[in-house]
C-alpha cells in the first residue's frame, strides 16, 4: 500500500507516535489540503461549494450549501485550533466570513435557501451554528452587524419549526442554543423538548438508537452522542441544567465499547448509512476528550484517530483533486443514500474535532498506545444494539455480528411480532441486515446483487430462484461470545411468514451459526459467508461441504457446513460479481446451498471464517462436534469447551 499517494505529510515521528508516525502536524497538513482543494468550486462569494459529482434530491442550490456548512466545520477546527497563535492562513477566514455575507444575501445570486420544516438546510444549519460558536472571536465578532443581523435571521427558520423526529431533533437544539448565545430570539421550549426526546430512544450502556425502532449504526457517535455535547459548549455549564453530566457519562460508557469498532489498519467496522463520512466515525472519540469523559488513554485515543485517518490516506482518500467522493475508498454510489450529494462526505470533518484540544494536550503530546485488537483477541457482546464484536491480533481484523439492528421502525400493535412479524417494515437494507460485518469486507450493496442477497444471509430460496429477506430482526439474547435473533421469511406466492431463529457463538476467529428453519415444500436453504473484494477476481474453490475466496492481498473468506446441509456436489459454491462492492470491483461470496426440503422444520449449522490467516477449510470441518438432540444442539470444540444453544 503506497503511503498517503495524494498528500503531501511531514516526516512521521516514530517516537511519539510508534504505532502510526502521525502528529498533530498530519492533521493539520490533511486539514489544509482539503480545505485548499475545494476553493476551485466556490461560488464568487464563497457562499456555495458546488463540487462535481451526483447530486442529492435535494437540488444544486442545497448541495452548494452544504458544501459551505461542511466544509466550514473543518475550517473552525483549524481556525480555533490555531488560536491566538494565527498558524493558519487568514484567507481561509476571510472565505467563510465572505460566505456567510453573501449567504444569507438575498440579492447575491448565491443565497442560501430559507430554512423551513424538515429541510436540509436545518441538517447544514447545524454545522454552520457550531462552527461560528467555535471561531466567534475571528469571524462572528468581526462580522458586520448588518451581516450578522441577516445571519440571525436565516437561522430564526428554526424556531417553532418542526424536524424529522430523529438525530434532527439534535440540529435545532444546537442552532437555536447558538441564537441564544448571540442574544438573538428563540425557544426555549424547542431546545428542551428536543433534549427530553432523545431519553426516549436511549436504551442503556451508553447506546442510542436514532429514533424510533432499532436503528443503530455510526449516527450514535456522530450525532446522537455529539450533538448534546456541542450544545452543552455552546450553553456553557451555567445554562445546561445539569444535563452535560448525563450526556458525558453516557458518552463514557459507549467509548468503552466504541474502541473495539476499529481494526488494527484503522478501519472502522463498515456498518450502516453514511459510509462516505467515513473518518467522522471518530467523532465520538475526540469528543470525549474534548468534554474530558473519556476512558480512554491520550494515547489510545490518538492511536485510534491517526489510524483511522491515515489508513483512508494511504488508499486515496482524500483522492488526487484533494476532495472526497461518494464513496469508501473510491466512488462507489451504491453504498451511498439519495439524500448523499457531492458535498455530503464533508461530515468527515467531524472526525477533525481533536484539532479545537490544544497543541500541548495530553493527546497529542503522549505516546501512542496499542488498540486492544493489537494486543489480544477482543470479545465484545453489546445487548442494547444486539452486536457481537470479535477481534483477532493476528490480523487485526475486527467482525461485527449483527442480531439487533435493522433500520425498520417498530412494529405496530402489541401483537404484531404474532400477526406478522414484517408489517410496517421496510426493503432490508444490506447495510443492516447481514448477519455479520467487519472492518476488511463491506456487504454486496449494488442493486443486481442486493437482489441475489447472497452473503451474510441465511434465505429461503423459492422454486423460481427469489431469495427470501430478512427485514425486521427480533433480538433474543446476547451475553459473552453468544448472540441470537430471529426474522422472519417470505416466498412469493406464499402467505406465510417462515420464522428462521440464528444463533451465533464466537470461538477464535471463527463465527459458528446454528440455524433453526421453518420452510414449506420444496424450498431451499442457502447460506453465503463474507463478501471479498478487490482490484482483480480472487481465488475460488469448493468442496462437496465447504467453500472459499480469497483476495489477491491475502483475505479470505470461507463457509463450512458442520450439520444439516445435504446439498450433495452442488451444496458449496463461489459467487462471483462486479461493481457490487465498496472494497473493490471484483467480489465473490462463499456460500452452502441445501437440497429441496420437504418443508417443517430442519436444523443447520455452518462455521463461518474471515481471516488473513492462512484458511484449511477441510480440517475446519473436524474443528467443531455438533450434536442435535431435539431442541438443543451442543457444540464441542477441540479445546475441550463446550456451548449449548
Amino acid at each position: 500500500m503506497p503511503a498517503t499517494p495524494y498528500l503531501q505529510l511531514p516526516p512521521t515521528d516514530r517516537v511519539l507516535s510508534s504505532r502510526t508516525g502521525w502528529t498533530r502536524a498530519h492533521w493539520e497538513a490533511t486539514a489544509d489540503r482539503m480545505l485548499d482543494a475545494l476553493t476551485p468550486y466556490a461560488s464568487p462569494g464563497f457562499a456555495q461549494y458546488r463540487l462535481p459529482g451526483r447530486g442529492s434530491w435535494s437540488g444544486v442550490v442545497s448541495d452548494g450549501l452544504e458544501g459551505f456548512a461542511r466544509s466550514f466545520l473543518l475550517a473552525a477546527c483549524r481556525i480555533a485550533g490555531a488560536g491566538a497563535g494565527g498558524a493558519v492562513d487568514p484567507s481561509l477566514t476571510e472565505r467563510y466570513a465572505a460566505g456567510l455575507a453573501a449567504g444569507t444575501d438575498p440579492q447575491s445570486g448565491e443565497a442560501w435557501p430559507r430554512l423551513t420544516d424538515c429541510s436540509q438546510q436545518m441538517v447544514e444549519a447545524a454545522s454552520v451554528a457550531f462552527a461560528l460558536h467555535e471561531t466567534r472571536p475571528w469571524i462572528w465578532d468581526r462580522l458586520d452587524a448588518g451581516v450578522q443581523e441577516r445571519v440571525v435571521d436565516w437561522f430564526s427558520g428554526f424556531v417553532g419549526g418542526r424536524t424529522w423526529d430523529n438525530n434532527w431533533r439534535l440540529f435545532q437544539v444546537v442552532s437555536e442554543q447558538f441564537l441564544a448565545s448571540v442574544g438573538a430570539p428563540y425557544s426555549r421550549s424547542d431546545i428542551e423538548d428536543g433534549l427530553d426526546r432523545i431519553e426516549d430512544w436511549y436504551v442503556g450502556d451508553g447506546w442510542y438508537t436514532d429514533g424510533d425502532g432499532r436503528n443503530f449504526d455510526y449516527y450514535i457517535g456522530w450525532a446522537m452522542h455529539l450533538y448534546p455535547l456541542l450544545w452543552a459548549r455552546i450553553a456553557g455549564p451555567e445554562g445546561d441544567g445539569g444535563r452535560a453530566a448525563v450526556y458525558r457519562g453516557r458518552l463514557s460508557r459507549f467509548l468503552e465499547d466504541y474502541q473495539h469498532f476499529f481494526g488494527a489498519d484503522g478501519s472502522p467496522v463498515h456498518q450502516g448509512r453514511s459510509l462516505a463520512y467515513r473518518f467522522a466515525a471518530l467523532a465520538p472519540a475526540w469528543m470525549g476528550a474534548l468534554a474530558d469523559c473519556t476512558p480512554l488513554a491520550p494515547g489510545l485515543t490518538r492511536r485510534l484517530a491517526s489510524g483511522t485517518l491515515r489508513h483512508f490516506a494511504e488508499r486515496g482518500v482524500p483522492d488526487e483533486r484533494g476532495l472526497l467522493t461518494l464513496g469508501w475508498y473510491d466512488t462507489f454510489l451504491p453504498s451511498t443514500q439519495p439524500y448523499s450529494g457531492p458535498a455530503s462526505p464533508y461530515w468527515a470533518s467531524k472526525g477533525f474535532l481533536g484539532l479545537l484540544l490544544p497543541a500541548d494536550h495530553a493527546v497529542w503530546t503522549e505516546r501512542e498506545l496499542p488498540l486492544p485488537v493489537e494486543e489480544s483477541d477482543t470479545y465484545t457482546a453489546l445487548p442494547a444494539p444486539g452486536w457481537l464484536l470479535h477481534g483477532t491480533r493476528n490480523d487485526g481484523i475486527v467482525r461485527l455480528v449483527n442480531h439487533g439492528s435493522d433500520h425498520n421502525p417498530p412494529a405496530p400493535g402489541a401483537n404484531a411480532c404474532e400477526d406478522d412479524p414484517d408489517r410496517g417494515a421496510g426493503e432490508d437494507d444490506p447495510h443492516y441486515a447481514k448477519l455479520a460485518y467487519s472492518t476488511a469486507a463491506a456487504p454486496q450493496s449494488a442493486p443486481h446483487a442486493a437482489a441475489r442477497n447472497i452473503d451474510n444471509h441465511l434465505a429461503l430460496i423459492a422454486p423460481d430462484g427469489t431469495p427470501s429477506r430478512r427485514r425486521r430482526i427480533h433480538p433474543l439474547h446476547c451475553e459473552g461470545r453468544v448472540a441470537s435473533s430471529w426474522s422472519a421469511a417470505r416466498l412469493p406466492g406464499d402467505e406465510r411468514a417462515y420464522r428462521i431463529g440464528t444463533t451465533s457463538v464466537l470461538h477464535g476467529p471463527w463465527e459458528i451459526r446454528v440455524h433453526r428453519v421453518d420452510s414449506p415444500e420444496g424450498a431451499v436453504v442457502r447460506e453465503g459467508g463474507h463478501a471479498v473484494a478487490g482490484p482483480v477476481s480472487p481465488f475460488a474453490s469448493s468442496g462437496p461441504d465447504w467453500a472459499l475466496a480469497r483476495t489477491a492481498d491475502g483475505l479470505t473468506s470461507a463457509v463450512v457446513a458442520l450439520y444439516g446441509w445435504d446439498g450433495g456436489a452442488d451444496g458449496a459454491a463461489v459467487a462471483r460479481d462486479v461493481e457490487s462492492n465498496a472494497y473493490g470491483p471484483h467480489s465473490a461470496i462463499p456460500y452452502l446451498r441445501g437440497a429441496p426440503r420437504p418443508g417443517g422444520r430442519s436444523v443447520h449449522v455452518s462455521l463461518v471464517v474471515l481471516s488473513r490467516d492462512t484458511v484449511h477449510p477441510e480440517a475446519l470441518r473436524t474443528a467443531v462436534r455438533v450434536r442435535v438432540d431435539g431442541d438443543a444442539v451442543v457444540l464441542t470444540f477441540l479445546d475441550g469447551s463446550r456451548v449449548e444453544v
